[in-house]
């Protein structure tokens, strides 16, 4: 698997995901700010990976500031926190690694600028590493549920183009794969960013996991022929009751699987549990530039002028979702009730 993020240097080095599959380009970030960018920009995209990387731009940003006064260090961290918080607005994961890199200072308040340089690497290295450990016990938990000789349905890419490494949805199909089960994969080619079919496609030839590409449109029908067993994806933001932000179309998987009786999960990391937020309705979805919709690979592809809707999430209900697989196991309905106990196992 290629690396989706590493240290480069001293600098942040992440694989451009906009090019992929066609070129392997690399992006070197030399500021925190250069790291917010890449996340809004779409460089490294999924969850998980943004949060390894927003923690990974602060601990560079640490590094740059000059002043040895513990103060004015705080200060100027705290303001690259705020910028880095901002990148996008959905994926719980950045917040989660920013408010986690913001306690080093608060369980430090004795150490010195130096020390504390060295601690906010030291714990983004932590958050690389465990997010890899992680989606392999996502993975292990999850092959559970797949049935030999299934066809999986996947939407987005929730590989380990989206994590660390692994990744979750795409993580539980590499173990089942890895447990000697005879699957194969359809990816939906996700519209209007085609993670599905650029990127999804592409880690899993790598694998040398068997993967049908459809579009989008075609699911309900496969599905009412009896030629999908199971969809697994993945997740940006899980309330507390269950609901679920994924990349938009997911909501109607859910729906159609319910009608056609397959059965519908979930794949995410507790960092990507939200507890303050009771349900789907308060999660906010991002609107991106609605060109992604009137342009594919930089080409038009509708009338000049042509208005356009972008957005880049929609959010599951409960209702729909078989189970939340995370690292300490599947979460069943009542969501709130099992959701809140894994993640007190973490805490």
């Amino acid at each position: 698997m290629v690396p989706t993020i590493t240290w480069r240097d001293n600098y942040v080095v992440m694989i451009d995901q906009r090019k992929l599959p066609f070129k392997e380009n690399y992006v070197v970030c030399k500021t925190p700010a250069q790291v917010a960018k890449a996340i809004r920009k779409m460089v490294i995209r999924g969850a998980p990976a943004i949060g390894v990387a927003a923690a990974m731009g602060l601990a560079l940003g640490a590094n740059r500031i000059k002043s040895i006064n513990r103060l004015t260090f705080e200060r100027h961290f705290l303001r690259i926190c705020e910028q880095m918080a901002k990148a996008r607005p959905t994926a719980s994961n950045l917040f989660w690694a920013v408010q986690t890199m913001q306690e080093v200072l608060k369980k430090h308040p004795t150490a010195s600028v130096r020390e504390l340089k060295d601690l906010l690497r030291t714990k983004a290295d932590e958050l690389l590493a465990a997010d890899q450990a992680i989606n392999r016990a996502i993975g292990l938990n999850g092959q559970t549920v797949v049935p030999d000789e299934a066809t999986v349905l996947t939407h987005c890419n929730a590989g380990a183009l989206a994590t660390a490494g692994y990744g979750t949805a795409l993580g539980v199909v590499r173990a089942a794969w890895e447990a000697g089960k005879n699957i194969q994969v359809l990816a939906d080619e996700t519209r209007p960013f085609l993670q599905g079919s650029r990127l999804t496609a592409w880690e899993l030839q790598q694998d040398n996991i068997p993967v049908t590409l459809i579009t989008d449109s075609m699911a309900g029908y496969l599905m009412s022929k009896g030629r999908v067993q199971l969809i697994v994806v993945g997740a940006d933001r899980v309330a507390a009751n269950g609901d679920v932000a994924n990349k938009i179309g997911t909501y109607s998987l859910a729906v159609l699987a319910k009608e056609n009786k397959v059965p519908f999960y979930v794949a995410a990391p507790l960092s990507t549990i939200d507890l303050s937020v009771p349900t789907g309705d308060e999660i906010p979805i991002e609107e991106r530039d609605p060109r992604e919709v009137t342009h594919s690979l930089g080409q038009a592809i509708a009338p000049a002028g042509t208005t356009a809707w972008n957005p880049a999430f929609d959010v599951t209900p409960n209702r729909f979702i078989e189970g939340i697989i995370t690292e300490k196991g599947i979460a069943r309905k009542p969501y709130r009730k099992t959701l809140k106990a894994m993640k007190s196992q973490s805490a």
